[in-house]
């Protein structure tokens, strides 16, 4: 299935993981109430087939499960929103599992694997902007200036758990096929997803489940 697809180039980029950020639920001024959004720094974390353990997700409507399990960041991407909001954006602000070094979102595309030790990720799609992130940061401008900021994260699927560490090294195998990165892909999801050649490329992907069905359904009804 295209889901589970491992195909990688052989050639591996080499990455080191920063930190590992998990949160509780806490209250905040957006949806029901109360978000996870906010995380910290661990100084381990053991990851299942949902993400970190221990890791709350309030909204599993639209976060959390097993196709987003893992919220991912490139160091990059966190010093240029610390620059794009002017204020400290420490390790898990962006409500990040993940911050990796010498890594940008449009580094990434959907089928890459990341390889942690025993633990295997694959990348299924970008963050998509929402209410929470604006409240977050307080801006209610902030939703349109993460779409267009090129510095979205990227979801992730757990292929394999395990144990993780800051400072343990990250092989990056990028997908040996048709590379679409999450930031192109996040271009096409806010332009509605209506080109068919676009939605064919998306089914042949190992995408999130999510996408498939939207791309299925969208090219059996011509729309």
């Amino acid at each position: 299935m295209a889901e589970t697809n491992l195909m990688w180039i052989t050639v591996a980029l080499m990455h080191k993981l920063i930190a590992i950020s998990a949160g509780v639920a806490t209250p905040i001024a957006a949806k029901s109430g109360l978000t996870g959004h906010f995380k910290t720094p661990q100084s381990s974390a053991r990851v299942g087939r949902l993400g970190v353990e221990g890791d709350m997700i309030v909204d599993t409507r639209n976060h959390g499960g097993r196709e987003q399990a893992i919220y991912l960041l490139g160091e990059a991407d966190r010093a240029w929103w610390e620059t794009e909001l002017k204020q400290t954006v420490p390790a898990g602000f962006m409500g990040e599992n993940l911050l990796i070094d010498d890594l940008t979102s449009s580094d990434l595309a959907i089928g890459d694997v990341l390889e942690l030790g025993e633990v295997r990720l694959q990348i299924t799609a970008p963050r998509v902007p929402c209410v929470t992130f604006a409240a977050r940061v307080g801006d209610p401008q902030a939703i349109k200036r993460f779409a267009a900021s090129r510095h979205p994260g990227a979801y992730a699927r757990v292929l394999q758990g395990g144990d993780l560490i800051p400072g343990q090294n990250i092989l990056h195998h990028p997908y040996n096929g048709d590379r679409i990165s999450v930031t192109a892909h996040l271009d096409a999801y806010l332009a509605g997803l209506t080109d068919h050649d676009y939605l064919r490329r998306l089914l042949a992907l190992p995408a999130h489940a999510a996408l498939h069905r939207i791309a299925g359904e969208r090219l059996a009804q011509g729309a």
